[in-house]
């Protein structure tokens, strides 16, 4: 069985989305989808086959279509895109009982847009599975939500929960339980892959494969969070590759490892259509020229 899992990874998803089409283009379908966050986004088309629709998603969503109350503000200096503090934004929240900085309902609106009930149908009578990363912080684990369990609206759901990245965006109560961003917990769900019986992983890692960051010093609160989820989830990711490597090893399965070339962003919650639209063309070249580079190196 063949597995395509596509980690977190916010903005840089387009980079993926990239990668993911040429796979696509080259292999055929996959027998499983999983994906974290961002790659969540990503499978139900994928999955489809329905490259350009997504690709268009992809390149055109900003701030407003994710948030329903943005919690920061961005700036430019020097090039470089930092984020600040919308101060009445955050006060309106907790103001009306929220237990976040910010709100992100319309990304929910926008997945459900994006994904019809006949689409939907489509995927969960077609032979491959689609699972997607949540964390119950109720019950202090991970949980892998497939398609084939749940309806459309609850699906739809789990899919915007995957990629709740708290503080600043939106915590779930669903069935009793807090729910949250599936990157707190596992990032890349390569060792669930193959537990359901993957034996060849195509995994898309929205990271370099070695540390080249140098983080810019914390500018104000929203930075220092930035900044300190951004490590943890870096260790997550990595754990997360070593333990999937260790189950593969045990398993006979084989793993196929597409990471970023170089740092695409600092700062995976800003949304600008030109960028995102540079990185999935180069995620597509990336894995062209990775897989012309594997055929030169393989024995005649």
């Amino acid at each position: 069985m063949k597995a395509l899992v596509i980690s977190g990874g916010g903005s840089k998803g387009a980079f993926a989305g990239g990668v993911a089409q040429f796979l696509l283009e080259k292999h055929g379908g996959y027998d499983m989808y999983l994906g974290t966050s961002t790659g969540s986004l990503l499978i139900s088309h994928l999955a489809l086959h329905k490259i350009d629709k997504i690709r268009g998603v992809y390149t055109s969503v900003n701030q407003k279509s994710i948030f329903s109350n943005c919690p920061f503000t961005i700036s430019r200096k020097y090039g470089i895109a930092t984020i600040g503090i919308n101060h009445w934004n955050v006060l309106r929240n907790f103001m009306n009982g929220s237990k976040t900085f910010g709100e992100s309902k319309n990304l929910l609106q926008l997945i459900r847009n994006s994904i019809t009930p006949q689409e939907f149908q489509e995927l969960k009578s077609s032979q491959a599975d689609l699972v997607v990363t949540v964390s119950n912080l109720s019950l202090n684990q991970v949980e892998y939500k497939s398609i084939r369990d749940f309806d459309y609206d609850d699906f739809c759901e789990w899919i915007w929960i995957s990629c709740n990245y708290i503080p600043f965006m939106s915590l779930v109560r669903k069935d009793g339980c807090e729910y949250a961003d599936g990157g707190l917990g596992t990032m890349v769900p390569i060792e669930e892959a193959i537990r359901r019986g993957a034996t060849q992983v195509d995994a898309i890692i929205l990271h370099t494969e070695v540390t080249q960051l140098n983080r810019m010093p914390s500018r104000n609160a929203f930075s220092l969070l930035t900044n300190m989820f951004g490590f943890m989830l870096d260790r997550i990711e990595q754990q997360n590759i070593k333990i999937g490597k260790f189950v593969a090893n045990n398993n006979d399965a084989i793993i196929n490892f597409y990471f970023t070339p170089t740092i695409l962003t600092t700062n995976s919650l800003i949304f600008e259509k030109e960028q995102m639209s540079q990185w999935w063309e180069s995620g597509y070249l990336y894995a062209a020229t990775k897989s012309e580079r594997s055929s030169e190196l393989e024995p005649d």
